[in-house]
């Protein structure tokens, strides 16, 4: 795609990129059949290389969007399905990224917008805050329904939250013992799911694994990222840095855990985010190199197989693994080799609508796309489904009956784990 950006506008470095990523568009439209929102909404301006067109021109243009290119882009889940589809290679990722960075700096929204907006950065990035508010919600549950779509999913997760006590266990036995792995703490999953990396620190040690863990670590930074907010994402960063650091340079660190992808996809971006900081550039570099998600670094000799029949399961691969890491195969080849019957739904291309804070800030779209890809699991008539990020467990989950859990907790229960919390409600029997 031609540009006419200024020898000045391509001084700035971020520009500079973008740019690039534009003229790669050769505007063919492969992109358009697996972009959700342009499957969904047929209008070219939802799709990547329509959005493209417009976020050139809005660059170009250096003047403040106008409210209907922010609708537009405000509409991209960062699926990156486009990325996986693109035969040009077009860096739609981190274009994306870049406008809404520009929206955020020079756009300003209505108030109730701005209002919802600094509430997700400045609650959900923090466990203390995210679970007061998860506690609060569930006292003002009953108010679903008359605050309007947006507030009404927070609500939802506030209601369907039973938090957990989890054991995290730590250390493998002295004869296994075949290396060292930092866990990725996070800020939502251990909020709403602790027994994810409970159960995932379980399958490590069997396999092996000592896992640490850095207490002053948080929050990543994608969830700001993604909401535009630059400063405080590279903020973030460099938190997570500083905490992983002093372990990294103990030595001996075989990898980075991340078990939810939607961190993991961040994480390996590192390197990217903070190549202007000579601070921390090298640093982040590394990290990135470690990081894994949790089924990357675990072989299918690892998982003891102790199931007594074959469990239905529906895998649902989350696009920040399948589009933004890559990871497609692994996930199902672990639950294969530990037992279950693992089926893949139509349109696995597809995303559920979380996204991050998607599914609060366009819930109309959202619960399409939720609704859509429970009916296309629901159709493999599964026992259980099985998803490998805390977002699409808790968009597929607020949409049926069936069980929702996560890869490693499967895994963990094949190996001589306890049974998933999700399970044991729908009394799932493996005799």
């Amino acid at each position: 795609m031609k540009t006419n950006f200024t020898p000045e506008q391509l001084a700035d470095p971020a520009t500079a990129i973008s740019e690039g990523a534009i003229r790669t568009c050769v505007h063919c439209g492969f992109c358009t059949a697996t972009c959700p929102t342009y499957v969904l909404l047929g209008d070219e301006r939802d799709s990547p290389r329509g959005r493209i067109w417009l976020i050139r021109d809005m660059l170009e243009r250096g003047a403040t969007p106008t409210p209907e290119v922010v609708t537009h882009i405000d509409r991209c889940l960062s699926c990156l399905a486009c990325v996986t589809t693109c035969p040009s290679g077009v860096d739609y990722a981190h274009l994306i990224d870049h406008a809404r960075a520009h929206v955020e700096n020079r756009y300003r929204r209505p108030f109730a917008d701005r209002a919802l907006r600094w509430a997700l950065a400045n609650i959900i990035p923090h466990r203390a805050r995210f679970a007061a508010m998860l506690r609060l919600g569930r006292v003002a549950s009953p108010l679903a329904g008359i605050l309007g779509k947006r507030v009404d999913g927070l609500l939802y997760l506030a209601r369907s939250n039973k938090p957990l006590a989890v054991k995290l266990e730590a250390s493998a036995s002295a004869e296994q013992r075949k290396g060292r792995v930092i866990m990725q703490g996070g800020c939502a999953e251990p909020v709403l799911r602790p027994q994810y990396q409970a159960a995932a620190t379980r399958l490590l040690n069997r396999a092996g694994y000592d896992v640490l863990r850095a207490p002053q670590e948080g929050c990543c930074g994608s969830l700001v990222h993604h909401l535009g907010r630059e400063n405080e994402a590279l903020g973030f960063v460099r938190r997570t840095i500083d905490a992983w650091w002093p372990l990294i340079e103990d030595g001996n660190i075989d990898a980075i855990i991340a078990t939810a992808s939607g961190c993991g996809a961040t994480i390996k971006d590192y390197g990217f985010l903070m190549r202007a900081d000579q601070a921390y550039a090298a640093k982040a570099t590394r990290i990135s190199a470690l990081t894994k998600d949790v089924t990357e670094l675990l072989k299918p000799a690892d998982i003891a197989r102790s199931m007594t029949r074959e469990v239905r399961v529906a895998y649902h691969s989350a696009c920040s693994l399948q589009h933004g890491q890559k990871i497609a195969v692994a996930p199902r080849t672990l639950l294969e080799a530990a037992g279950f019957r693992v089926s893949v739904p139509a349109e696995a291309h597809l995303c559920c609508g979380s996204a991050g804070t998607y599914n609060v800030l366009q819930p109309e779209i959202a619960g399409r796309l939720g609704d859509r890809k429970v009916e296309k699991l629901a159709a493999l008539n599964p026992e259980v489904i099985a998803t490998g990020n805390i977002g699409c467990a808790v968009q597929i989950g607020a949409r049926t009956g069936i069980p929702v859990v996560h890869v490693v907790e499967l895994l963990d229960w094949a190996s001589g784990g306890p049974m998933p919390a999700a399970l044991r409600k729908n009394a799932l029997e493996t005799t």
